[in-house]
């Protein structure tokens, strides 16, 4: 069975992964797939460090505002519309680039995930059940709005039954991914892009300096005003901790500490993750300048894929 190739660009956040991602784009004729949670959703650009259209420079970028901040996205979702991305990709002829800080994400396509459904936690359902005795029906279905307005809206609160399975969906998932080997259906050449902890913290803290002065608070009000307020989306790392400054509760100064550190916080998780979940090839964005940086990744991809035969570049 022919492979299908896929260079994968993986990091943490203010790494460098999106300039990468184009720059090799430009040079082996391909398209990006977005492999982050966050931006997958409209309106979340500016706390998502979504790619503009200035940054893309012409590249095609898949998986990005693609649903709602209230519409559900999961991974074994994910994975469906990623690998068909990625294939529709490959069959016009160019190089499917997989770019992302959400790890997850990325190793559902690169391995066979199967999602089998989640067994009934008996614990947690009894527990619902007791509350709805104690509480009622009303308060039960309270609890399922604040978790799940859209699902609550659809659901009378009379039908404990069913609000019940909804507040299980809501407060555990409805599946659950079972790792298996790696797909047969790709040949990809994976970068871990990383740099020195100094290096990264004070990159993650300029950007959001820059965000915060570009807009950030008022992309939140208008995501808090169209109702957004109790998705899960919301509670993302670059919009809830601005809600709290939105609502007068803590000031500028304190929401930029607060999402600096948990930005930093999240970096240092990834690395982890990373560090422990794909084999690949670690490439320091820190010590050296990008252009060097970048060398080393050009020439992995370009002698790995020389063999596809789809990557002509000019040589003027």
């Amino acid at each position: 069975m022919e492979k299908t190739p896929v260079v994968v660009i993986v990091g943490p956040t203010a790494v460098g992964k999106t300039k990468t991602g184009i720059e090799l784009a430009k040079a082996f004729n391909g398209e990006i797939v977005s492999g982050d949670s966050v931006q997958v959703y409209r309106g979340m650009d500016i706390g998502s460090a979504k790619v503009t259209v200035e940054e893309a420079e012409g590249i095609p970028h898949h998986l990005i505002d693609i649903c709602d901040p209230d519409e559900p996205m999961s991974v074994a979702k994910f994975q469906q519309l990623a690998r068909q991305a990625i294939d529709d990709i490959y069959a016009r002829g160019k190089l499917p680039i997989l770019v992302g800080g959400t790890g997850l994400y990325i190793r559902s396509i690169l391995y066979d995930y199967e999602f089998a459904e989640r067994p009934v936690n008996e614990a947690l359902r009894a527990s619902l059940e007791d509350e709805a005795s104690r509480l009622g029906a009303d308060a039960l279905h309270e609890r399922l709005r604040i978790l799940d307005p859209r699902r609550a809206e659809q659901i009378h609160p009379n039908n404990v039954r069913r609000v019940i399975r909804a507040l299980e969906v809501a407060m555990q998932g409805d599946s659950q991914a079972v790792d298996s080997a790696p797909s047969e259906h790709y040949a990809y050449k994976l970068f871990v892009l990383h740099a020195d902890r100094d290096v990264l913290y004070e990159r993650i803290n300029e950007r959001v300096d820059v965000m915060v002065e570009t807009g950030l608070v008022d992309e939140v009000k208008h995501l808090l005003d169209a109702g957004y307020e109790n998705t899960q989306a919301m509670r993302a790392i670059g919009y809830k901790e601005v809600v709290p400054y939105i609502e007068g509760r803590i000031t500028e100064e304190r929401m930029r500490e607060t999402l600096k550190q948990h930005t930093r916080q999240f970096a240092k998780r990834q690395l982890t993750w990373f560090r422990h979940q794909f084999d690949g090839i670690w490439v320091d964005m820190g010590r050296k300048s990008f252009e060097l940086s970048y060398k080393n990744i050009y020439d992995e991809v370009e002698g790995f894929f020389r063999k596809f035969r789809l990557f002509e570049r000019d040589t003027d």
